[in-house]
C-alpha cells in the first residue's frame, strides 16, 4: 500500500499475503480500547497486535504506519457524535449543544485532545461533523474563513476543558498571603453572586459571538 494515498481511499488490505484474520474495524476498535485504558503513548502496532493475538507485521497488511492508525481512531471516535441535532432554532444554542456533545466525546476518549495536536488527515466522519457545523452557521453573514476559525476555536475550548478540568472545582490557595496578594484578597472579600451558567457554556457562547460578531447583523 502506498503512503501517498490517504488511508480513507485505500483498500481494506493489501493484495499480497495470506488471507486476513482481522478486519480494519477490529484493529481500530482494539487501538481505541487501548488508548482509553492506557493512554495514547501505549498505542503501538505491536501493542495493538498483541491485543488481537497476532503479530505487528500482520497489521501492515491493513495499515502503512501508526499515523494511519491514529487517523482511523480519531475519525471513528468523531463518527460516534452522530446523529446530529436537527439544524433548527437559534444558531448559538445549536453550536453550544454540539460543543457539549464534543466535550462528552473528549472526556470519554481523553487521548483525542493529544492526537489533535499532530498533523493529521481529515477523515470522512470528521468532515461530516465539520459540514454540519457549517450548516448551523449558514444563516450568518460571516466570511467562510471566520466560520472555520470559530469552529476551530470551539474545538480548542473543548480540548481545554476536557484535559484540564477547567471550571471543575475551586482552586487551592495554600500559598495565599493577603498582604502580598492584595488584588486577590480584595476579589475574595467581595466574590459577588455566582454566574448564571456554567463556565464551559459561557466560554463557548462568548467566543462564538465575539468571533462571528460581524455576521450577526441582519442582511
Amino acid at each position: 500500500m502506498s503512503d501517498a494515498q490517504p488511508i480513507w481511499t485505500r483498500p481494506e488490505r493489501g493484495r499480497r499475503g495470506p488471507a486476513p484474520s482481522h478486519s480494519r474495524e477490529e484493529i481500530v476498535s482494539a487501538a481505541i480500547a487501548l488508548a482509553d485504558t492506557e493512554g495514547l503513548a501505549a498505542v503501538s502496532m505491536r501493542a495493538v497486535a498483541a491485543r488481537l493475538g497476532t503479530t505487528a507485521g500482520s497489521l501492515y497488511r491493513y495499515l502503512s504506519s501508526r499515523d494511519d492508525l491514529l487517523d482511523l481512531m480519531t475519525d471513528r471516535a468523531v463518527g460516534t457524535l452522530k446523529p446530529y441535532p436537527a439544524t433548527k432554532g437559534d444558531w448559538l444554542d445549536q453550536m453550544v449543544e454540539l460543543a457539549r456533545q464534543q466535550l462528552d466525546l473528549h472526556r470519554r476518549h481523553r487521548w483525542l485532545g493529544e492526537v489533535s495536536q499532530r498533523p493529521t488527515g481529515i477523515g470522512p466522519q470528521t468532515l461530516d461533523w465539520f459540514d454540519h457545523c457549517l450548516g448551523v452557521l449558514a444563516p450568518l453573514k460571516a466570511p467562510t474563513a471566520t466560520r472555520f476559525e470559530a469552529i476551530a476555536v470551539m474545538t480548542g475550548t473543548v480540548i481545554l476543558f476536557s484535559t484540564s478540568g477547567a471550571g471543575g472545582g475551586a482552586a487551592s490557595f495554600a500559598a495565599f498571603e493577603p498582604a502580598r496578594h492584595q488584588n486577590l484578597a480584595a476579589a475574595l472579600a467581595e466574590p459577588g453572586p455566582p454566574p448564571g451558567t456554567d463556565l464551559f457554556e459561557r466560554a463557548v457562547r462568548s467566543l462564538l459571538t465575539g468571533l462571528l460578531a460581524d455576521g450577526l447583523t441582519a442582511p
